[in-house]
């Protein structure tokens, strides 16, 4: 049993889809569905029900994805515990960005923070929130700016910025005058927004 194989079974309970799991660990379908084959044997039970467009999580395999995430969790405290012991400044930062921000706050940030800490160089990667989050829970990267609320646990969260909602209307609509909208008058209209999975389109 190894932490790489827990983390593909949290995957594939989270995407219900072995290949859109696979694709989420950076691994190809066949390497996912081999290691988790493997610690099912090892464990003599079935983690998951194969068969169908979508994946479903045994009664057994529910509280074991379960017991896995804190596993990952508390492996990931025991590398924050050996960092303390380091100068907390020197080393990389791994910092993920979601993509609707990363375009428009990276290249301010960089420069200013290679100037005052140049000993701790930026790892970047630009993701969508779900997966970042899960990258947070596994030790991947050390920080994420995601927009809020997140719908997650355990995590300490400290607002950086706020923006406001901004509608854009044809010219002659109803609305073109107005200073403010409300959430309530946007209900009553057709909207055009990101796609499912966008944090933007979920809040």
């Amino acid at each position: 049993m190894t932490l790489t194989e827990l983390k593909y079974i949290v995957a594939v309970a989270r995407e219900r889809h072995f290949g859109r799991a696979a694709d989420a660990c950076f691994v190809s379908q066949p390497t996912l569905s081999v290691a988790i084959r493997k610690l099912e044997d090892e464990l003599g039970v079935v983690l998951f029900e194969r068969g169908g467009t979508e994946v479903g999580v045994t009664p057994i395999g529910l509280k074991v994805v379960a017991q896995a995430q804190r596993v990952l969790e508390e492996a990931t405290n025991l590398k924050e515990i050996a960092r303390q012991g380091h100068d907390p400044l020197e080393g990389p930062l791994r910092v993920g960005v979601i993509y609707t921000v990363g375009p428009y706050l990276l290249p301010k940030l960089v420069p200013s923070q290679i100037e005052v800490t140049p000993q701790m160089p930026l790892v970047l990667q630009e993701n969508f929130t779900t997966r970042l989050l899960e990258l947070l829970r596994q030790g991947e990267i050390d920080c994420a700016i995601v927009a809020l609320p997140i719908p997650d646990a355990g995590l300490m969260v400290q607002p950086l910025y706020d923006e406001p909602f901004v509608v854009a209307v044809p010219k002659g609509h109803p609305w073109a005058d107005h200073k403010q909208i409300s959430s309530d008058a946007l209900k009553e209209e057709t909207m055009l927004l990101l796609g499912a999975g966008h944090c933007f389109r979920d809040q």
